[in-house]
This record gives C-alpha cells, sequence and structure tokens, in this order.
C-alpha cells in the first residue's frame, strides 16, 4: 500500500500551469527522486503536499488522509516532514536548541523534547556542534541541520527540496549517505528534488520522476529514465 498518493494534481498561476496532472505514489521506505530543470515544477510539488500552496485540481493522499486544503503545520504533524531550499535556521539559536524547536512539535513534554532532539542530533552527525550558533554554520551544516530540525519532528515522510545545491563534493557525498540512512535505519520514505546532480539520483534513488514544464515525462529506476530519448532531449542533453 502507498505512503503517499498524487492523483491528477494540477496547478495554475493565472494562465501559467505549473503542474500538469501529476500522478505519482511513494511506498514505505521508498525514496524517490523528482528530477528536472529549473522551473520544472519541482518545489510546487513540494509546496502543494506540504499545504504552502493549494492545488487547482487533484487529490494528495497521506496515509490515508486528504491532505489538499489542510494547514502546514496539520501536515507536518500527519507525518509529512520537509526541508527547503533556502534555508532559515533560527539563528540566534544553538544547533542543538534548533533540533529541540522540532522536537516539541510532537511533545509538550521537556524531557521527551530533549531525548528526540539528542536522538537526532547523533543521527545526524550534529552532536559536536550542539552549542554552536546557527547564524554562523556553513552552508553544508547549515542543510544537514534543517533536515534534523525536520525529523525532531517524527515523519514517516520527507520532502528534501534541493538538499544537495551549494554543496560541495565532501558535503554531497555525506548528504547521500545521510539521505541512504533515513531508509536503511528508520524506515523513513523520502522525495528528494534535484536539479542537475546525476550522482545524487543514483545513488539515492529506487525511482526517479522525470518533470519538464510542470508535466511528467518518465517515470523509471534511475537506470531506465537515464535512457529514455525523451529525457535526453528535454534534460540530459545529448
Amino acid at each position: 500500500m502507498s505512503l503517499l498518493e498524487v492523483r491528477d494534481l494540477t496547478k495554475r498561476f493565472g494562465g501559467l500551469v505549473a503542474v500538469d496532472s501529476l500522478s505519482f505514489s511513494v511506498v514505505a521506505g521508498e525514496t524517490v527522486s523528482i528530477i528536472g530543470p529549473n522551473g520544472a515544477g519541482k518545489t510546487t510539488v513540494f509546496n502543494l503536499i506540504t499545504g504552502f500552496q493549494r492545488a487547482t485540481s487533484g487529490e494528495i493522499v497521506f496515509d490515508g488522509m486528504n491532505l489538499v486544503g489542510s494547514r502546514p503545520h496539520k501536515i507536518a504533524l500527519a507525518g509529512v516532514g520537509r526541508t527547503f531550499q533556502v534555508v532559515k535556521p533560527l539563528r540566534g539559536l544553538s544547533v542543538f536548541d534548533n533540533i529541540l524547536v522540532g522536537a516539541f512539535a510532537r511533545t509538550g513534554d521537556r524531557e521527551e523534547a530533549r531525548r528526540i532532539a539528542e536522538d537526532v542530533i547523533e543521527f545526524t552527525e550534529l552532536a559536536r556542534l550542539r552549542d554552536a550558533l546557527a547564524d554562523g554554520l556553513p552552508i553544508g551544516t547549515r542543510k544537514r541541520l534543517e533536515l534534523a530540525r525536520s525529523l525532531a519532528t517524527g515523519p514517516k515522510l520527507i520532502l528534501l527540496d534541493e538538499v544537495m545545491s551549494g554543496l560541495n563534493p565532501t558535503e554531497s557525498r555525506e548528504a547521500i549517505e545521510l539521505i541512504k540512512r533515513l531508509r536503511d535505519e528508520r524506515g523513513i520514505s523520502a522525495v528528494a528534488g534535484v536539479e542537475h546532480v546525476m550522482q545524487v539520483v543514483m545513488s539515492i534513488s529506487d525511482r526517479v520522476i522525470v518533470l519538464n514544464h510542470g508535466r511528467k515525462i518518465a517515470e523509471g529506476t534511475p537506470e531506465e529514465v537515464t535512457a529514455d530519448r525523451e529525457v535526453i532531449s528535454a534534460y540530459l542533453g545529448e
């Protein structure tokens, strides 16, 4: 049974169709990458799933719950986490306290929230920076912190919006390993929006969905998608 079902999802901004009758599913423990050039509609899809924008038409069903029309905090409490393309940590707080804020989405008990935050900070390998202010962190560490803060909310599914953007090769390798561990050690499903980093797509994906101008043009394993002639023409280039 699918954890997430997206059915004929469409989003129009006036005369612009940003997402065009998109359908896909994600099963528990699966990592799916949505790829496509800048402007393909990846972030809009994430915004629709997480309630930051409302669909023009279509259905979004998560774990049996219809998400269309729900507010972002309700969707987060239902078990959908996300990161953002532009990371915005709570700058005046430490790394640990940023994660602790996420944990309070799940519990009002301070000791339980601290237990959750301790677990997450160890899992994401940020413990050595626990007392550092988020404001002074480099971009790669801020992205890892944003993922940690989302994990502290206890998601069953996490949406990763351009999580590799701006990272150097070492940081990218570390992020790939962390995403794999989400699936292998925590059983968390992930949908990753990726622009042009095919190494990432090939490394983390069970399946790949390719968008072009908001429309799905291909879906399959990484090997199937990278051999698809329409994908090569529209996205990868000859």
